[in-house]
């Protein structure tokens, strides 16, 4: 029997939101994981929308017949139900302009020798047309002139099979660019994938590439990585950026409660985005926020972690106007309870909402973000003092912070945004926005292993951040043809301004506890500081300039583009005096290739860089106070990706180098250098039908190839292991056609904690597994999920992060979680 398939408005009376009483009623039932539960039916009937007769605005870019019809019935929001095996591989030319249901659905049909008609209970059905209607002679149909696959402007590209990764991503200030046309190695983790692993933050949803590595401890103060090898969001300003904006995310640890898609770009970014506001090159990381796309959605999502942390989420999807050009979208979360770290408690809550406007020209977005934790004893990376080996691990809920030691963060940020078309090819972007970040913090700021027997020496402060951040980016985007070459071409000027106020007051008692054995230590007096004086101003302006070019339909793109980046920062005494200014620019040029001989097949390289803001010469050298120019990162890469069915598969080679400054006898000099050079290999997608995989591997050898320290030139770089390899897997089982089972193997070569590699931590493996029930619970769609990390308790340093601090694994963590579809 064929597959049917359908997408469909829940517009049935039966299923609108109940009063508050029914929905209580429904997510205490999400609680009973009864076996009596019964089993979701595949499909389900509901009438037409009732505004199915009245036209409205469509914006449906050509491509498979399969996704046009897809995209065309969330947007007309209907049910449409067709027989896979009778669309084949048909193409749709794509819908714009101003149609009813049945004029839309006839254009996207026209020549295809199939029509669409409505049904007694509503919705419509895809069949084969009569001879006589299809006009044409039997045994042939008329032909059918595709001009392009691009999602429409405002859609976000389709997700690949599977649905845990999408099929493009934004590479910044090119747009969204499908995979395969893509002269990076990218990845956009989608929702699905992000609600199945429940992940509650983006490293966790990062954490399934082996290109990255989680360097931070559970339950610490903030999320840093590494991407490449190199270090991402180690600073006081994040690293991720928000819908292609720096600035707007949360600066220490961004919640997934309204994200939408996780994208990751490896390699150097600053023509894409501009020069990162600390400077990352090995990749970028872009979070899409969640929008009223689609049918009206009402979700409740009740969740449980270990020890006792306890949570929920609320997801509401709008769209009004004649056309749906209106939508409204708020996610609300907030978990709260011990964690399973010793002596450690955490309360978390995020709220967003994103309004949009979609017109036939203009479209416009507006995104608020307000996000807050408090963590008592917060975990802290341990140093370790030169000359002994580094102790074993020890039990991943052990914690040397004490109980009344505390840790505050409050975010909040908006973003407006807004694209016009201008004309035929030519549109008009720009955004504006920002945030503001405020931090607490008393605890010991960086404990000290000084022996063995995993002796730590701690000393408190009391801590006070503000940072405050803004953003604002416009430029043009292009298409045109010169002759048999089409053009893609993007200018694009942006700028960025941090200001960081700290005050700190510091305990001049050192204490003593162990890894092993913690040590309740008396709780220390000290003094919130008395104010956050400015210790530091940044302002990053770029303007930029890429065209894309193409040739023979598409199967060879050239990218080629520049960016003039300038960066100033002031620096402020104790007092509030100026201290010192750096004021460089740079030029960071790119050029990318991708050649697809066959559809299936794309071989891409890229030369590009990536900026990172230059040192000043510390007081303690002979040229104190001198300041660098921007150090530049170049990346070499080339690689191959295949679509082999339902499967798409990537092999790169990569070489990044990037300039660091050290002192050279009594004067500081800009004469260091690191090279990372790798191999990685991704997986994604169904091998077979019901078995999804999410698999990669990086190998990576990383020295420092200059350096002014004989003891240290030719060394491995710190926290960068030789092996990392990820084996996620997915399958639906058969003997449960609603129960399907997860699980991921990791593993993580051994890191060096010095940089005259005398000191290391081994290389580990862990488990994870998971698995997901669909039901109907009160007559209502309802997931279950249970995913435990770290399955055997294994005890291990998981990371060692760019300054040499040590984190350990995670415990082993259950998690449950039910999410209702009203």
């Amino acid at each position: 029997m064929s597959a049917s398939h359908r997408a469909a408005a829940l517009t049935d009376p039966a299923r609108q939101p109940k009063p508050a009483v029914g929905w209580l009623r429904c997510v205490m039932a999400c609680l009973a994981f009864g076996a009596s539960v019964p089993v979701l039916p595949a499909h389900a009937q509901s009438p037409a929308a009732p505004g199915a007769i009245q036209a409205r605005v469509f914006a449906i870019a050509p491509g498979p017949l399969t996704v046009t019809l897809n995209r065309f019935a969330r947007a007309a929001g209907i049910n449409l139900s067709y027989d896979a095996a009778l669309l084949g591989d048909a193409q749709g030319p794509g819908l714009h302009g101003s149609h009813t249901v049945a004029q839309g659905l006839g254009a996207l049909l026209a020549g295809s020798g199939l029509e669409a008609v409505a049904l007694p209970g509503g919705g419509f059905a895809v069949r084969r047309a009569p001879p006589a209607a299809r006009g044409e002679a039997a045994g042939w149909l008329p032909a059918v002139t595709v001009t392009g696959v691009a999602a429409s402007p405002g859609e976000l590209p389709q997700p690949f099979a599977g649905e845990q990764v999408a099929r493009g991503a934004r590479l910044g200030m090119l747009g969204d660019v499908d995979v395969m046309d893509a002269p990076f190695h990218v990845t956009g983790y989608t929702a699905k994938a992000i609600a199945d692993q429940q992940a509650r933050t983006v490293g966790d949803v990062l954490a399934n590439d082996a290109s990255v590595r989680f360097v931070s401890l559970p339950g610490g103060i903030l999320d840093a990585f590494t991407i490449r090898g190199f270090p991402v969001g180690n600073g006081n300003f994040g690293e991720i950026a928000f819908d292609g904006a720096y600035g707007v995310a949360s600066n220490y640890r961004v919640s997934t409660a309204y994200v939408e898609r996780i994208e990751l770009i490896r390699g150097p970014t600053a023509l894409l985005n501009g020069m990162a506001p600390s400077g990352s090159v090995g990749g970028g990381i872009n979070i899409v926020p969640k929008r009223a796309t689609g049918p009206d959605l009402t979700q409740v999502t009740v969740d449980y972690a270990s020890a006792s942390q306890l949570g929920g989420n609320l997801d509401l999807s709008r769209r009004f106007g004649a056309a749906r050009q209106f939508g409204i979208r708020f996610n609300g979360s907030h978990r709260g309870g011990g964690t399973g770290v010793d002596n450690q408690s955490r309360n978390a809550g995020a709220g967003a909402l994103a309004l949009d406007y979609q017109g036939e020209r203009l479209r416009a977005t507006a995104d608020f973000i307000d996000q807050q934790e408090r963590i008592n004893a917060p975990s802290r990376l341990p140093h370790i003092v030169s000359g002994i080996a580094v102790p074993a691990a020890p039990d991943g809920r052990r914690n040397i912070i004490q109980s009344w030691e505390t840790s505050r963060i409050r975010d909040q940020s908006l973003l407006l945004r807004a694209e016009y078309d201008l004309g035929d090819g030519l549109t008009w972007f720009a955004d504006a926005g920002g945030g503001r970040t405020r931090v607490a913090r008393l605890f010991a700021i960086t404990p000290l292993i000084v022996d063995a027997a995993g002796d730590v020496s701690v000393s408190d402060s009391n801590y006070r951040f503000n940072v405050d951040r803004a953003t604002a980016d416009t430029g043009l985007r292009a298409r045109f043809d010169t002759g048999a070459v089409g053009h893609s071409l993007t200018v694009h000027l942006s700028a960025y301004r941090d200001a960081l106020g700290r005050g700190v007051n510091a305990s001049t008692t050192t204490l003593l506890t162990n890894l092993y054995q913690p040590v309740a230590l008396a709780e220390q007096s000290l003094a919130s500081p008395a104010g956050t004086p400015r210790a530091s101003e940044s302002t990053l302006t770029g303007v930029a300039l890429a065209d894309t070019l193409s040739m023979l339909d598409k199967r060879v793109q050239l990218t080629l583009g520049v960016r003039h980046q300038r960066v100033r920062s002031d620096n402020f005494s104790a007092a509030g005096a100026a201290a010192s200014r750096y004021d460089r620019s740079a030029l960071t040029p790119m050029l990318g290739l991708v050649v697809r001989p066959w559809p299936q097949v794309s071989l891409y390289a890229n030369r590009v860089e990536g900026l990172s803001k230059g040192d000043s010469a510390p007081s303690s050298a002979g040229n104190a106070g001198e300041v660098f120019a921007p150090y530049k990162a170049t990346q070499y890469e080339t690689g191959v990706k295949l679509e082999h069915g339902r499967l798409m598969a990537t092999l790169s080679a990569f070489q990044i180098t990037k300039p660091g400054g050290q002192m050279t006898g009594t004067l500081f000099a800009a004469d260091g250098e690191q090279r990372n050079r790798g191999l990685e290999l991704g997986l994604s997608g169904e091998a077979t039908p019901g078995l999804r995989l999410l698999a990669s591997a990086t190998m990576l050898d990383a020295r420092l190839t200059r350096s002014s320290d004989p003891g240290t030139a030719g060394k491995t770089a710190i926290g960068v292991p030789s092996f990392q390899a990820n084996l996620g897997a997915e399958w639906d089982t058969p003997f449960v056609p609603a129960l399907t089972l997860a699980g991921s193997l990791v593993h993580t070569g051994k890191q060096y904690v010095d940089q005259a590699n005398r000191q290391r931590i081994p290389g580990w493996t862990r488990v994870d597994l998971g698995a997901r029930y669909r039901a109907t619970v009160a007559g209502r769609p309802t997931t279950f999920r249970i995913n435990v990390r770290n399955v055997f308790d294994q005890r291990y340093w998981a990371a060692v992060d760019a300054y040499g601090g040590l984190a350990q694994a995670e415990p082993r963590t259950f998690m449950l979680s039910a999410t209702v579809s009203f």
